[in-house]
């Protein structure tokens, strides 16, 4: 599954499965491009890749940015260090519950910004050197973009549109060589939760749902992710493209309820 040689921008790498993803395309031997807007996290990220894995420093680029402000800018970035782009991960997201009742407008429009614009505006930033480069594209959505979720309606939408736009831009851009992909986790353990306020309390009889209702009795781990993004990533998947890779332990079966 090597990825030698090859340029990899990952959105959201600061924690979580974004910064699973930088370390297994790193050990797969990518030049890793970290992007987030925690300059400190990403710096972690970073010293896992460099002294843990012992990957050289000149292999690893931080760029600290927000991906709905300023795509063009990590497209250039990562250009003027490494002359290339050959796979794009978008994976920056932002969590939201809430029902229909009680949306918040402003809450909705933040996170269809961060979880689909951000995706769109940076993909597109990258096509021209994704088409010289004959590369690909890997956003990370959820699975509760393949089945829906009473009370994550902003969220669910967001993750919906999003599995969309990889089947069309697959569509349109197998023709020119560059394959789109995306996997669809389940409950997988990370900070997303808290970082939108979630009580222990609350999470902790959540995490417990997710052990009940995923099939394997299990809830995620953020590498197994990142392993199926470095193979979606990788020329193993060379004939894969349009493809949502539900990585959930077989949620996306189940009946809503």
């Amino acid at each position: 599954m090597s990825l030698s040689g090859k340029v990899v921008i990952t959105t959201g790498a600061s924690s979580g499965i974004g910064a699973a993803i930088a370390q297994v395309v790193a050990r797969e031997g990518a030049r890793v491009v970290l992007v987030g807007r925690n300059l400190v996290n990403l710096q972690a990220t970073q010293a896992v890749l460099v002294q843990k894995q012992g990957r050289q420093a000149g292999d690893v680029l931080i760029v600290q940015g927000d991906v709905t402000k300023d795509s063009k800018s990590i497209v250039q970035q990562t250009l003027a260090k490494f002359g290339r782009v050959d796979v794009v991960v978008n994976n920056a997201g932002v969590l939201s519950v809430g029902g229909l009742a009680d949306l918040d407008i402003e809450e909705f429009d933040r996170v269809l910004n961060t979880n689909l614009r951000g995706v769109v505006l940076l993909t597109q930033a990258a096509l021209p050197e994704l088409l010289k480069t004959k590369g690909a594209v890997v956003n990370v959505s959820s699975v509760a973009g393949l089945r829906p979720f009473a009370g994550a309606l902003s969220y669910g939408v967001s993750k919906a549109a999003l599995d969309q736009f990889t089947k069309i831009t697959a569509m349109e851009l197998a023709p020119l060589g560059v394959r789109v992909n995306s996997v669809n986790p389940g409950f997988v353990v990370t900070n997303i939760h808290s970082r939108i306020g979630i009580k222990d309390e609350v999470y902790d009889a959540i995490h417990q749902r997710a052990i009940e209702t995923h099939p394997m009795g299990r809830v995620g781990d953020v590498l197994e992710v990142a392993e199926a993004v470095a193979f979606l990533a990788s020329d193993k998947a060379s004939f894969t493209t349009g493809a949502l890779l539900p990585i959930d332990g077989g949620k996306h079966n189940l009946t809503p309820r």
